[in-house]
């Protein structure tokens, strides 16, 4: 591991994998360390693609509850300020892509499901069990909806093609080209195809937050452990990935940490900001 800045103003910080463990929880000891560091004036900014509502829970363990807190959620779609719920940033899918992409994973014959800020909707009857879990997860209300019960005016921050990670990938290799250059699709979990609007990704929310905080990317540390954090790794000046991270992002980072399983990130916290 290569030797971190000399000045760390801000850890931005996946959860899935990263600061969660393999129970989906945050270790006493990796919350006692990030405790520390923002009692030092440090920000600690949870940047995930799970949906708000996944977030609070642990948002509330680490006392992250003051003004000046935010979570940036679904792939960066979102930065939300944690004490009051408030939408800092947007940017968001309609109900024209729904329909386009609800339509396009019936012919692919693969799972779909799409989010707006507090409910997960499906159009399957036989819901997937990896819709189930995002439920389980994150907390996230359920509802079945036909592509027709839809409301016009919903906005969504991200759509997911979830299934068997052999059938995801069959799908993806069939997704038309032109899918790409309308959408940043991303796969976050061997069984999780994220979808959301271009230009969008955990990257340059951060660095849309990092600017409104005055914080310049040098002075920002970066963990995580999927694909979908790769474009934050870009950004920040320090970037580490976690023991259990996939090969590709480990290549990019400036360092490895132990696994989520063994407090990766508070070890890694401790020693460069304690």
């Amino acid at each position: 591991m290569s030797n971190p800045p000399k000045k760390i103003e801000l850890i931005a910080l996946d959860m899935d994998g990263t600061l969660l463990n393999s129970q989906h929880d945050i270790s006493e000891y990796t919350i006692d360390v990030i405790t520390k560091v923002r009692a030092k004036g440090i920000k600690v900014v949870l940047v995930t693609g799970r949906p708000y509502i996944g977030t609070v829970k642990f948002t509330e363990k680490l006392s992250m509850r003051e003004d000046n807190d935010y979570v940036i959620v679904c792939n960066g779609s979102l930065t939300i300020k944690p004490k009051t719920g408030e939408v800092v940033t947007q940017e968001t899918l309609d109900i024209n892509d729904y329909y386009e992409l609800e339509a396009l994973s019936r012919e692919l014959n693969v799972h779909f499901h799409v989010f707006d800020k507090d409910n997960v909707y499906t159009a399957n009857k036989d819901i997937s069990p990896y819709t189930i879990l995002e439920t389980q997860l994150t907390g996230i209300a359920l509802k079945f909806r036909t592509p027709e019960e839809m409301p016009k005016e919903m906005q969504f921050p991200k759509m997911m093609m979830i299934d068997e990670p052999e059938v995801l990938n069959q799908a993806i290799a069939k997704l038309p080209p032109s899918l790409y250059e309308r959408y940043n699709i991303i796969k976050s979990a061997p069984y999780f195809l994220e979808i959301i609007p271009k230009g969008v990704n955990k990257g340059l929310t951060l660095k849309k937050l990092a600017h409104k905080l005055g914080i310049p990317a040098e002075h920002i540390l970066a963990m995580g452990d999927q694909g979908n954090d790769i474009a934050m790794f870009e950004f920040a000046g320090y970037s580490v990935a976690m023991g259990n991270a996939i090969d590709e992002l480990k290549e990019i980072a400036d360092g490895v940490a132990e696994t989520n399983d063994n407090d990766g990130v508070g070890k890694t916290i401790e020693k460069f900001c304690l």
